[in-house]
């Protein structure tokens, strides 16, 4: 981080924090940053920003004091001073794609470390072209996707990796289950991404022109092919989000995951009807978002800002099982939590935040994954939170 970073007035900036998820996290920082961490509240609305204060307040009279800063996305000026007054921005306010790149551009700048909740792969590759060269020369760490996307399976590999022999290719392939609703913003990402399909390759590939290539190692996320898994006695569907992506970047940046790593992303599905009936609702939203009116229609029901109340959220669940295999071993893992969407992710947001403002972590810069930032400080701190790790068998 660029000379000087430590001396600005605040630790931790939440910016987006009166949208659903912005609230959830402003919450549980409310109710788990250090007595001594000085973070601040940031939004478009003076007015939403001190209503959410007074709620916090009501609960952590800590609170009362809490600084609002006012800044808007469409604002660079406003985020360009927002990033010179902050350690750590954490950042809820997507679709990113639309709204999240002038906050990048003012933190790479700034030597100010950068947080999202972003799965669009779009943007991150095009925060990688525009930005990580300036994130690099300033110190400034930009870690996309700290929420669901991507935390559980880009750790969980993590974990999953340091089960298995050094040294050695490494075949590990992730298994996802959840039961859960999702939130107008999740919507409006999801719909935006699937009417978004060439300018999301275009992306991709200026990506792959400007990144390094390896040259004595290995790591890939192939898209597999749908099956039956005999380790977890479900369905395996491919699932072709972000999180694969992100878990292959960790892996060529850490020598740990060996020569020639391999990386494998499904869902986990019980019966052969619902695997079926899952792509089907899958093929029909992707078909739905490539027609304007259909995709705006949509977006119109399920307005971002708007989620699950809690009592559906205390019923939700998630597990990501990862079989790895390596040097004549073999291992499954599991990386399991509550509410993935909504409660998980702002947990997974907050102690991201706190761990980029707070622990002792390897040197880095330019855009960098969760594993690659914050690796066993992250795993500590979210199981200390609640969240499981675990190795359910070896041999």
């Amino acid at each position: 981080m660029e000379t000087g970073a430590a001396t600005r007035p605040y630790d931790v900036v939440l910016f987006g924090a009166t949208g659903f998820v912005g609230e959830l996290t402003a919450a549980y920082l409310a109710a788990h940053a250090p007595a001594d961490c000085r973070w601040a509240l940031a939004g478009r609305s003076r007015g939403k920003l001190a209503a959410l204060r007074d709620r916090l307040a009501a609960r952590w009279p800590r609170c009362a004091e809490l600084p609002l800063l006012v800044a808007d996305s469409t604002d660079p000026e406003s985020l360009r001073e927002l990033a010179g007054a902050a350690r750590v921005v954490a950042s809820t306010v997507g679709p990113y794609v639309w709204y999240g790149e002038e906050l990048v551009a003012a933190c790479a700048e700034a030597g100010t470390d950068y947080l999202d909740l972003t799965g669009e792969s779009e943007f991150v590759d095009t925060m990688y072209v525009r930005h990580d060269a300036r994130a690099r020369e300033t110190g400034a760490r930009l870690v996309h996707a700290c929420g669901f996307d991507s935390v559980p399976h880009d750790l969980g590999v993590y974990y999953t990796v340091r089960q298995l022999p050094e040294g050695v290719p490494l075949r590990i392939d992730g298994f996802v289950r959840a039961g859960a609703v999702f939130s107008g913003g999740t919507f409006a990402s999801a719909l935006t991404a699937f009417g978004r399909g060439r300018r999301i390759l275009r992306a991709a590939h200026e990506r792959r022109l400007h990144e390094p290539r390896l040259v004595t190692r290995r790591a890939r996320a192939p898209l597999a092919g749908p099956r039956f898994s005999r380790e977890t006695g479900t369905w395996a569907l491919p699932l072709p989000t972000l999180d694969p992506q992100v878990v292959a970047r960790s892996a060529r940046a850490l020598d740990r995951y060996g020569p020639d790593f391999r990386y494998r992303h499904y869902a986990s599905v019980k019966t052969l009807p619902m695997a079926l009936g899952g792509s089907a609702v899958v093929g029909a939203g992707a078909l739905a978002a490539q027609l304007p009116f259909v995709r705006n229609w949509l977006m119109g029901r399920y307005e971002p800002g708007r989620g699950p109340s809690a009592e559906r959220r205390a019923r939700s669940w998630f597990s990501v099982r990862f079989v790895g295999e390596g040097g004549g071993r073999r291992v499954f893992t599991e990386v399991s939590g509550g509410d993935p969407g909504y409660d998980e992710t702002a947990k997974m947001l907050a102690e991201s935040a706190l761990c980029l403002a707070f622990d002792d972590l390897p040197k880095t810069s330019g855009q960098v994954t969760t594993a690659v930032a914050m690796g066993d400080a992250l795993v500590e701190r979210l199981v200390a939170a609640g969240l499981r790790f675990r190795v359910a068998h070896s041999g």
